[in-house]
């Protein structure tokens, strides 16, 4: 074994590698300077189909498309090793960061969006998506942008930055997956209660199953979680006065753990590496932060946050349930959507099909203005 070991995102750059660097994207065959593809509605457009042994190192993607919403109605799937049911099948702009169909500025160390207010003539340009997760193949690899939208993508440009090895993957290398969750809204449980608007330590309702949670990922096999992005629209309340909707702990259950789960947090905000009702707005760090922010007084309107266990991931020998209260004891009602990021040994558990668009598609839109400016 080598004797470098590295310990930290860069740790590894000194080590020289048996491998070749290689690239799928959308050039110009012709050598014009349409480097791009156009994809109808109804059509999938294979941007990566790889043979052999290696790992996507990078993606960068960007689209225009003038359906209302087409971050929802693009999806993205990918497949390693010549597998059926993908191990990625995430709504385009969800998988890259942020949800609620749409896109902003923000950037962590696996994921980031650079956008700006440049404006065609039906509107502003999407983002530059960049992705950074290392997706390991041992035997070909395809990546997916399938158009369910009813206008066509005009533009799809894409890099796929990819190695390949002679040598064979060790069993010890997980593929990546990602999965797309939504509840539109969540059941709502009613507390009763005697004090009228109670302060947040004294909202009513007990929880201890976790079995009416938001679930962020349900996932059989051996491997571990890597984070997640979760979207919330918060329309619901708890009270007149407590409009805050991260009161939720996230409990997280291992290798079929019935009570208590392996992992429970003390909040929403506490698991997303924050605090007091996210005080600071919209924030970008390496490993967490909030890359779409609403209304801080009331704490209503759209938001997407991410935690990416990069230094701590979760481990897994058979299964894991990762959850999280919407409200306290599950008490409020707001719409949440979710990307689970995770590595595990295959086969995995079958992706289910995305919902039909009519039911994907966000409740209140648009209203952050990104769109209207």
């Amino acid at each position: 074994m080598n004797a470098w070991q590295p310990n930290s995102p860069l740790g590894g750059l000194p080590l020289i590698k048996d491998a070749r660097t290689l690239r799928e994207s959308s050039w110009d065959r012709t050598g014009g300077n349409r480097d791009f593809k156009v994809v109808e509605p109804g059509e999938t457009c294979t941007i990566a189909d790889i043979k052999g042994a290696g790992s996507i190192k990078h993606i960068w993607l960007t689209t225009r498309c003038y359906a209302p919403q087409y971050l929802r109605k693009l999806v993205i799937e990918m497949y390693w090793d010549g597998e059926e049911n993908p191990s990625v099948r995430v709504p385009l702009g969800d998988f890259f960061g942020i949800g609620h169909a749409t896109c902003k500025h923000f950037v962590s160390l696996p994921l980031s969006m650079v956008f700006g207010e440049k404006r065609g003539p039906k509107g502003p340009f999407a983002a530059a998506m960049n992705s950074y997760f290392p997706m390991p193949f041992g035997n070909g690899a395809v990546l997916k942008i399938i158009n369910e939208s009813e206008s066509r993508i005009e533009n799809l440009f894409y890099y796929v930055d990819y190695e390949l090895t002679d040598e064979p993957l060790t069993d010890d290398v997980g593929r990546f997956h990602a999965q797309w969750r939504l509840e539109n809204p969540c059941e709502k449980i009613v507390h009763p209660s005697d004090i009228e608007n109670p302060a947040p330590w004294d909202l009513p309702g007990i929880n201890l199953t976790g079995e009416d949670n938001y679930v962020i990922l349900d996932a059989e096999g051996k491997g571990h979680y890597v984070g997640c992005v979760l979207n919330i629209d918060n329309f619901d309340a708890s009270n007149q006065e407590f409009t805050w909707p991260g009161e939720g702990d996230d409990m997280i259950f291992i290798d079929g753990e019935v009570w208590p789960p392996s992992l429970h947090g003390t909040g929403t905000e506490d698991y997303f590496n924050a605090a007091w009702g996210f005080p600071s707005g919209e924030y970008a760090a390496p490993y967490h932060g909030i890359s779409l922010g609403s209304d801080l007084q009331e704490h209503f309107g759209k938001w997407s946050l991410y935690r990416f266990h990069i230094e701590d991931p979760v481990r897994f020998q058979k299964s894991i349930r990762v959850t999280i209260e919407h409200g306290h004891a599950n008490d409020q009602g707001n719409e949440y959507s979710s990307v689970a990021y995770w590595y595990q040994q295959e086969p995995h558990k079958p992706q289910p099909e995305l919902p039909p668009l009519e039911k994907r598609l966000p409740r209140r839109w648009p209203e952050h203005g990104l769109w209207d400016r």
